[in-house]
């Protein structure tokens, strides 16, 4: 299971220009406006083929969601920050990074919103991105990060909780296996220990599990194995026998065969470099 690097998934511009238009296109990532300009203006937007002609005022903004068709008129100079996010991505760090399992559907059906919170996110967002020193990285992922957070908790459309329990596998039961796993690492986990966290029989929890995450539980337990000894191999004192133990390997032997198998090294490879 890898951590995702917030920047990695989304690209910042700071949009200024004279009034204009835009064609109609259709992009394959999200497109979130952040509007700076101070005083109210008029814009339309194509969305779909259906034209919506309305009044934009500061802090105000537009999600655009990928697939969507979208093209845009504007009646004033613009001053605005458009935010592109990798939708498959975005999906991957809500499961990864925040414990969200959001809808595939992800910022569909988001009306004009004001967020001036999100906006001056945004705004530390590109200030992070024109530094110029060595810090810059640094602080782009640190802004990254806190636009997502923000953007995801507040707006990200999350599967639905509110089917059976024992019939989906929702968010609530990804928080209680993750619970689970992190609590129990240097112990032996068994998919009857997991599914019983969520009151489930194992056979239905198996399916469940790999269909929305995309591989099987006891697949998903070993990549967090390693993605722990990963973290813990920054401890250049910690030897790797403490680590695999640790991690909840039988072995140092069995510990070097599953990282191998999952990073494509050994450990003594990677932490050499």
């Amino acid at each position: 299971m890898e951590h995702i690097s917030a920047m990695s998934l989304m690209s910042v511009r700071h949009f200024q220009a004279e009034p204009d238009w835009m064609p109609t296109e259709v992009f394959v990532e999200h497109h979130v406006l952040l509007n700076l300009n101070d005083l109210a203006h008029r814009v339309q937007n194509t969305r779909d083929g259906e034209l919506l002609d309305f009044s934009i005022s500061k802090h105000d903004v537009v999600v655009t969601p990928a697939g969507v068709s979208s093209g845009w008129r504007w009646f004033a100079k613009s001053d605005v920050i458009v935010v592109t996010l990798d939708p498959e991505r975005v999906q991957k760090f809500a499961q990864t990074e925040l414990g969200m399992l959001l809808d595939p559907q992800q910022l569909r059906d988001l009306p004009l919103f004001s967020d001036a919170d999100l906006c001056n996110a945004g705004i530390m967002l590109c200030e992070a991105l024109e530094q110029d020193d060595m810090s810059s990285g640094v602080m782009f992922e640190a802004m990254s990060r806190v636009f997502l957070v923000k953007l995801l908790h507040r707006y990200g459309k999350r599967r639905p909780e509110d089917v059976a329990m024992s019939s989906r596998f929702t968010s609530t039961h990804y928080h209680k296996v993750l619970a689970y796993i992190t609590a129990h690492l240097e112990k032996t986990i068994t998919v009857d220990e997991l599914a019983s966290e969520v009151g489930m029989s194992a056979s239905h929890f198996n399916r469940v599990f790999k269909e929305t995450l995309g591989s099987t539980p006891m697949q998903y337990v070993l990549a967090y194995r390693i993605e722990q000894a990963v973290a813990m191999m920054q401890d250049s004192a910690r030897t790797l026998g403490d680590i695999a133990f640790a991690c909840g390997f039988a072995d140092q032997a069995h510990f070097s065969r599953s990282f191998k198998q999952v990073m494509g090294k050994t450990p003594r490879q990677h932490r050499l470099g």
